[in-house]
């Protein structure tokens, strides 16, 4: 079952062209990144990173939110390490992905509690879940 959006906060626009050997650019201008091929040589990145990128700043957003429900704060120094596999099964293309997250100061079982709640509440965690295989570990 899909949920229906009731109120649209934000659009994110982008026009892409030449696949993994091109470029992407938003509509406001303030992304504007060469693309290549994921091991390529020289600038540029890949979906894979990308997601990777955009999904840790997400979830960050969920764990300051988890932690309010939690009376907590997160420390300045929350990070999120991911890493977003590109593989193959079967001749078909995959992803995988592991979230390694870092609460310094806060107690494991507190930590996991936080990591836990913001992968229920995280839109791209929402929107992979069940479609990818993704590991959260608190570190």
């Amino acid at each position: 079952m899909t949920t229906q959006i009731d109120t649209v906060l934000y659009t994110g626009k982008t026009h892409v062209t030449g696949g993994r050997d091109g470029s992407a650019r938003s509509s406001d201008g303030r992304l504007d990144v060469k693309l290549t091929p994921p091991g390529a040589q020289g600038n540029g990145t890949n979906p894979e990173q990308m997601l990777a990128a955009g999904w840790s700043a997400c979830f960050i957003g969920a764990m300051t939110k988890a932690a309010a429900k939690f009376q907590t704060r997160l420390p300045a120094d929350t990070s999120v390490d991911a890493e977003v596999d590109l593989g193959t099964a079967d001749g078909a293309y995959f992803l995988r992905a592991r979230l390694n997250v870092t609460l310094p100061g806060i107690e494991r079982d507190m930590a996991e509690k936080i990591a836990a709640l913001a992968h229920q509440t995280c839109p791209y965690s929402k929107a992979l879940t069940g479609n990818i295989d993704i590991t959260i570990t608190v570190l």
